[in-house]
């Protein structure tokens, strides 16, 4: 009998042909002279087509999302016509494809801004983190506070960006609301010390990340419209005085809103939380009535194990995808995996990208 996560799913109005889905992966190999996608990256998504869902690399909304060097964009033309080519590879390929909507927020250096601006966040409130620049790896920057007359520029860039999305095929979006960026920084009282309307009380906190999805829903659908959470995990400082009661409002709001899927970065690591991360998880999961994406590091046993028991409806795997192309293929048929060269995770050319063998290829040889 199949498992569970190797059969067929829905996702939102999406088929999937397994319960295997690709994490979003920043790889660093956009073209320096636009933050385009091109021909390499067809083929890294293509190769990769055998998950029942791909969710692609952050994707930056606008110049001012963007934290690191060459990683793509979806707000020009050289963009939207390299990602065509990707989508047009992985749909060639029988699989399923969506982008992941990005806005780093302060997590960025004045060096990566036009004009050397200072990055934007809720608060003027520097974070604990590095980036990488031409230079190689910095202090981010002190950004500034976004001006409350902003706001709706800032949805507006989101909306563009999904429109940009769905002229270039991509099935679905994903709303990056997880890991510190700008809309996880709005949410969280350590980020977020704002007294307007986008400050202050939970519900003010998750007023941004709720007209954000409101906007990209108008554009692609709620049943093609997924977000990405990371509600009990700590990344570049960022913390919440009560991640329960934040996240307590703001995940009905987005079950109410009837999106696909809630994707969740879980605490821990091969699926395992202590007990009080674990039951808080199952809280927060159980406030949204889509289907559920966990993500934590899973193995095989562990990622069979959620899904048979009705814990997620999907597991996303994130490093075993970049050695394995066929990860899905490998991991129904308890193959062994291929080990990644963690020199090439990020930047650089085809070696590390393109070269890593199928299951099939490998037999062959």
């Amino acid at each position: 009998m199949t498992d569970k996560l190797f059969t067929p799913g829905k996702l939102g109005d999406v088929e999937l042909k397994n319960r295997v889905l690709m994490a979003p992966l920043t790889r660093n190999r956009a073209s320096k002279k636009d933050d385009a996608p091109y021909d390499i990256h067809a083929e890294y998504y293509r190769q990769r087509a055998g998950a029942g869902m791909i969710i692609s690399e952050a994707t930056q909304i606008t110049p001012e999302g963007k934290g690191y060097i060459q990683t793509p964009g979806i707000y020009s033309r050289e963009q939207i016509d390299g990602w065509k080519k990707v989508v047009g590879a992985v749909h060639g390929e029988g699989g399923k494809i969506a982008l992941q909507l990005w806005h780093v927020g302060r997590i960025s250096h004045v060096s990566l801004q036009e004009g050397g601006q200072k990055p934007v966040a809720p608060s003027a409130i520097k974070a604990e983190a590095q980036t990488v620049t031409e230079e190689g790896f910095v202090d981010v920057s002190e950004p500034r506070a976004l001006e409350t007359d902003e706001m709706p520029r800032v949805v507006e860039d989101y909306r563009r960006a999904a429109e940009n999305a769905k002229e270039a095929g991509f099935d679905m979006v994903e709303i990056h609301a997880a890991n510190g960026y700008l809309l996880d920084q709005f949410i969280r009282d350590g980020a977020n010390a704002r007294d307007d309307a986008y400050g202050g009380s939970p519900e003010n906190r998750a007023r941004l990340v709720l007209e954000v999805v409101d906007a990209v829903v108008e554009v692609y659908g709620a049943g093609r419209t997924g977000i990405r959470l990371s509600p009990l995990i700590e990344v570049a400082g960022l913390t919440d005085s009560d991640p329960m009661t934040v996240y307590g409002y703001l995940i009905p709001e987005l079950s109410r809103r009837g999106l696909a899927y809630l994707h969740m970065v879980e605490p821990g690591t091969q699926g395992d939380m202590d007990q009080d991360l674990g039951h808080k998880t199952a809280q927060l999961r159980e406030l949204f009535d889509g289907a559920y994406i966990a993500n934590a590091g899973y193995g095989r046993d562990t990622a069979i194990r959620v899904v048979e028991s009705g814990q997620a409806d999907f597991v996303a795997f994130g490093r075993p995808y970049i050695a394995n192309p066929d990860l899905a293929q490998r991991l129904e048929a308890d193959a062994p995996l291929n080990e990644g060269d963690q020199s090439t995770y990020y930047g650089g050319g085809v070696e590390g990208y393109l070269d890593y063998p199928t299951l099939e290829e490998q037999k062959a040889a």
